[in-house]
């Protein structure tokens, strides 16, 4: 009976060997780099930490229940920021990703600015443009939507432009050699295909922006973290702890329902 061996497997060379040294050498130093530049007191880090634990966590686990109804109340705030904003974004993304999308228009140069104008926004955090917005607004919850809804058009533009870019274009070719008009063929052709990925785009974002803006009233732009920041600057743990839980609670619930309606969308 014929017995059969596995070939020898191919002996790696000196210079590929020496190579992966290299790359996981220069991770390494990267690494090394990055901590020795950022100046840090290991040992007064590790001494305040040991400290702050044994005096800071276990109030957050007693949360101050006396404080539910204003804190249910900014978290209310917080969620109705995110939504405004998410919804003005994904109504302002459709324009930017047609425009971003090379096979909707033939001139290189729309196309360019699009991508250009969304590299743009993306270049700038949520709570840079929370600052900006505060500044011209004032600090109050509508600087918040602006920020939430400036910062989500630029992802959402992004992504709407690559759902465009995959659809499928013989539909549209067909509709115009047929004499369809370029509303007909819009309508009819192109958003059959792409609204059900957009509501489920908008839909994700909208999870994101829930977290935002729960960070967004730190610098004044409304929701949760006004309570948070004034809870941190007077050492209320306790509020603090129950501030954590009711942000924990509701994004999970959100996060669970928005997962269901997407998938159901798509």
């Amino acid at each position: 009976m014929a017995t059969y061996s596995l070939p020898p497997k191919p002996k790696r060379s000196l210079f590929k060997k020496t190579k992966r040294i290299m790359i996981f050498l220069a991770i390494v130093a990267v690494y090394v780099w990055t901590f020795l530049g950022i100046d840090v007191d290991w040992a007064r880090a590790a001494e305040r930490a040991v400290n702050n634990f044994h005096r800071v966590i276990p109030k957050l686990f007693h949360p101050d229940w006396e404080a539910t109804g204003e804190v249910a109340g900014k978290m209310f705030e917080t969620i109705t920021i995110a939504f405004a904003g998410s919804f003005m974004a994904a109504i302002l993304a459709i324009p930017l990703g047609f425009l971003a999308a090379q096979n909707m228009s033939r001139s290189r140069l729309l196309t360019a600015s699009g991508k250009w104008i969304l590299s743009a926004i993306r270049a700038f955090p949520d709570i840079i443009l929370a600052i900006l917005f505060v500044v011209a607004v004032g600090p109050n919850a509508f600087a918040g939507v602006l920020a939430i809804a400036i910062g989500s058009t630029g992802m959402l533009g992004k992504l709407y432009s690559e759902v465009v870019e995959s659809i499928d274009m013989r539909v549209v070719e067909a509709m115009e050699a047929n004499g369809a008009n370029k509303v007909q063929m819009l309508f009819y052709g192109v958003m059959p295909q792409i609204i059900p990925e957009f509501l489920s785009y908008a839909i994700y974002r909208f999870e994101i922006d829930i977290r935002a803006s729960s960070i967004l009233g730190i610098v004044g732009a409304g929701g949760i973290g006004t309570m948070i920041i004034f809870a941190a600057n007077n050492r209320n743990w306790n509020e603090m702890g129950l501030i954590l839980l009711a942000i924990i609670i509701v994004v999970t619930v959100i996060d669970s329902i928005s997962a269901r309606i997407r998938r159901k969308i798509v």
